[in-house]
């Protein structure tokens, strides 16, 4: 003992002591300040892991989950007033609780030894595409009756991105001695103009908004239908002889849109990522006619990455089998996967609307109701973008509502005035219900 003091001097003891008590009053802090979601002034959304939220609604079914929190009134958490919220992108962490529940029904393990080749099936017109992937994407058209599949050729994609790039580079004529137009009605998808003149193409070139296109000769029209970003049923609009139609039916899905009928055009691309919600996954698909054009598009796709992730396909066949399944055996209580966010979608389109009429400031598009073949019921259009306008005398919206810490995409991307604002309506719950209730307390 007497040696040990004789090493530890009263000042060396004293310093010792005043660490300690930093750390102790420390560790007080940060626990408080990440209760309230909250460090430094640096916001840190905290989330619950799959095994806290399994437990949470252990025994609870999909669909009292919705109405359970739809009945709810909201509340900001403190902290929560200075927070930004960003809902410029359509990323769809919505959809998280629902796969959340669904636990190890889609998991899938992949042995290090298999699928190491490039080639699914060498036969096949797209040779990397997954034949189970295909199976599954056959079997979910025909059970929500959306398109139609058959005598149709599917080209699998890393995204929806690379497949309309691939249809770009399959319906470009090669003999024409300039680029070929590329052009959709306005508000259009704001990546359209981006993806299509990135690599300044000596093939096709961007040429703005549809209804103003007045240019002879071959053009490619894009479709979007429901439409990115105001969600409204969409069909072409210049309608001459030499035209070439690609349709984009990312959000003709029975929780965005009543499914009237099946799509039946020539070219169609669908994707992962908006109607599962599995962004990650880099999945896009096309549903081709013609032959010679999914063979081009094969090509493009055998150019840029020779071809497409097999664990993705193979994941993403296996999400596309649980909704499947789910839709086919619902018991009528939540468990399909549409019927869950289905409702989910309205109960948001019910907050924003009530929010928008009390704050007066702004105003977002009525959708026809129509009757759903797949939900057998009416219902209005519940699109998975709010394409808000800011009404009086504010010019630009994207700007004003970032001054009240909302971070939305401005009209001017669009092709449209800047008194519009497109905002995601797929982010998770609490993000959701931060927003509205931030956009409802916004007076003139």
């Amino acid at each position: 003992m007497a040696k040990f003091l004789s090493v530890f001097s009263v000042r060396n003891l004293l310093v010792l002591s005043l660490a300690l008590n930093v750390s102790l009053v420390l560790r007080v802090l940060v626990s408080h300040d990440s209760q309230n979601g909250s460090f430094n002034g640096f916001f840190i959304e905290k989330q619950n892991g799959p095994q806290e939220e399994a437990h949470a609604s252990k025994g609870a079914r999909l669909s009292s989950s919705v109405s359970s929190s739809s009945s709810s009134p909201l509340t900001t958490a403190q902290g929560d007033q200075d927070r930004v919220i960003n809902l410029d992108h359509g990323d769809p962490t919505m959809y998280e609780n629902y796969w959340q529940k669904k636990g190890d029904e889609t998991t899938i393990v992949i042995p290090g030894w298999q699928f190491m080749s490039y080639f699914s099936d060498p036969r096949s017109l797209c040779w990397f595409l997954e034949p189970e992937f295909a199976k599954q994407v056959v079997r979910l058209h025909k059970v929500v009756g959306n398109a139609v599949t058959e005598n149709r050729h599917i080209v699998v994609g890393t995204g929806s991105t690379q497949i309309f790039q691939a249809a770009l580079y399959a319906l470009s004529p090669r003999t024409e001695a300039e680029p070929i137009s590329v052009v959709s009605a306005a508000p259009y998808y704001s990546s359209y103009p981006l993806i299509t003149d990135c690599l300044k193409s000596g093939l096709y070139k961007w040429a703005g908004d549809a209804r103003s296109f007045s240019k002879n000769g071959p053009y490619i029209e894009l479709v979007t239908s429901p439409n990115n970003p105001d969600g409204f049923v969409r069909h072409s609009v210049v309608n001459r002889s030499e035209g070439i139609l690609i349709h984009d039916l990312a959000y003709y899905w029975p929780q965005y849109t009543p499914i009237s009928s099946p799509a039946n055009y020539d070219l169609m691309l669908f994707t992962v990522s908006k109607s599962t919600g599995h962004a990650g996954m880099r999945i896009g698909w096309a549903l081709v006619k013609d032959e010679d054009v999914a063979k081009r598009m094969t090509k493009y796709i055998e150019l840029n990455t020779i071809g497409v992730s097999k664990d993705s396909q193979l994941r993403a066949a296996t999400i596309l089998k649980v909704i499947s399944n789910s839709c086919e055996r619902s018991d009528g209580e939540g468990d399909s996967f549409f019927e869950f966010s289905y409702h989910l979608m309205a109960k948001r389109w019910k907050q924003l609307r009530e929010a928008v009429h009390q704050s007066g400031l702004f105003s977002v598009p009525d959708f026809p109701p129509q009757f759903c073949n797949f939900l057998n019921r009416v219902f209005e259009p519940q699109p998975a973008f709010a394409w808000v306008k800011c009404e009086g005398e504010i010019e630009d919206c994207e700007s004003f509502l970032r001054g009240k810490k909302i971070l939305t995409r401005g009209g001017k991307h669009f092709g449209v005035s800047p008194k519009y604002v497109r905002i995601s309506m797929l982010d998770r719950d609490k993000n959701y219900d931060t927003f509205v209730e931030r956009m409802s307390m916004i007076q003139s």
